[in-house]
């Protein structure tokens, strides 16, 4: 009598777990972008010169500080697959209006801001709206009320310039944290990125907005409401861009119809160099954040070498180009290991690319 041997049945597994645990932190692209910002930083600390004094670090993160602030919520977006063009001038129109309110009215700063906000908010949500409800192409919807917000800020104050706010508060704005070098906006950028991290990597919300990069439709089906999911980022982008609106004005005690003009540019190329997908579907907040100041490092170190900045913009540009060549070379790459398994008969694994890509329920 013949026994047979039966197969033992295999159990699935992620190609994204397969891997050892250390290559599943260090073998990223956020790990690359963190590399990157540390040996330019070290480059330019050791050889720029001044690099090293103690208010460089101070100036850099002031100048970076709007940018920081809104490519959290743009790093949501663009997973999603969608876009905001507009947090720019979103962030120009809260400025107009504190000042306003402030300069012209007389309202205290905390009021006035909070008016900001909510008008951050409306611009935000107008911006949900038309793009999860009416269904409008985000890129579309975002060019346009860059053009309205920014007219709005016009009709609201013509071709003059907010100014003269209190003092104790523009101090406060510009202040250190105790006797660092650091700025003190630094505490609420920390604050607002561990609230955004939570949301985005910790939470069934950030899973699905995954989900809704990867597939929408099929994000709908699994239960997941595309629309307001979508609506909430974009309300999200509008009230930080006008806390990053508040806080320039506070700082340079200046707002007018230019404030924060090409910013949203800046922040786009933040967030795509530090690795998510224009597609939608992959990336995380610490690449996005090692991108800001890899941008923020070689701008400061550029500018102190007496570097034009048409040559910055152009290095900058350079650097966002090879940062999508690179991560579309990565899908290939990818995509051909799975077809060479499958040509070879043996059972690939299911694919998920790395682990910010997709979620396991």
């Amino acid at each position: 009598m013949s026994t047979a041997t039966a197969a033992q049945p295999t159990t699935p597994t992620y190609a994204a777990y397969a891997r050892p645990l250390w290559q599943r932190l260090l073998l990223t692209r956020s790990a690359a972008m963190v590399l990157l910002l540390v040996l330019a930083y070290v480059y330019a600390y050791n050889q720029v010169q001044f690099f090293d004094g103690k208010l460089t670090i101070y100036f850099l993160l002031m100048d970076m500080a709007p940018i920081l602030l809104m490519a959290l919520p743009m790093t949501l977006i663009i997973i999603t697959g969608e876009i905001d063009l507009s947090v720019a001038s979103t962030l120009g129109l809260s400025a107009v209006v504190t000042g306003l309110l402030v300069h012209d009215h007389g309202w205290s700063v905390p009021a006035a801001a909070a008016v900001a906000l909510v008008v951050g908010a409306l611009a935000g949500g107008l911006n949900g709206m038309l793009v999860a409800y009416v269904g409008l192409p985000s890129l579309a919807v975002t060019i346009g009320t860059l053009a309205l917000y920014r007219g709005v800020a016009v009709g609201l104050i013509g071709t003059k310039a907010v100014s003269g706010l209190p003092q104790a508060w523009r101090d406060l704005a510009n202040h250190h944290v105790g006797t660092t070098s650091y700025p003190l906006i630094v505490i609420p950028i920390v604050v607002l990125t561990i609230l955004f991290a939570v949301l985005l990597h910790f939470t069934p919300f950030g899973r699905g907005v995954y989900e809704i990069g990867l597939n929408a439709e099929t994000a709908h089906f699994s239960g997941i409401d595309v629309r307001r999911s979508k609506l909430l980022l974009y309300v999200l982008s509008g009230v930080v861009a006008a806390f990053a609106g508040v806080f320039y004005l506070l700082r340079f005690d200046s707002a007018n119809t230019d404030t924060g003009t090409g910013l949203e540019l800046q922040v786009i190329a933040a967030v795509l160099l530090g690795g998510v997908s224009i597609f939608g579907g992959r990336g995380d907040l610490v690449g996005v954040l090692a991108g800001v100041l890899l941008i923020g490092v070689l701008s400061s170190a550029l500018r102190l070498q007496q570097t034009g900045s048409d040559v910055i913009e152009i290095i900058i540009g350079s650097l966002l180009i090879l940062s999508v060549i690179s991560t579309q070379l990565l899908e290939r790459i990818r995509a051909l290991r799975v077809r060479a398994r499958r040509t070879h008969g043996s059972a690939p694994a299911p694919e998920v690319g790395d682990e910010s890509r997709k979620v396991m329920s």
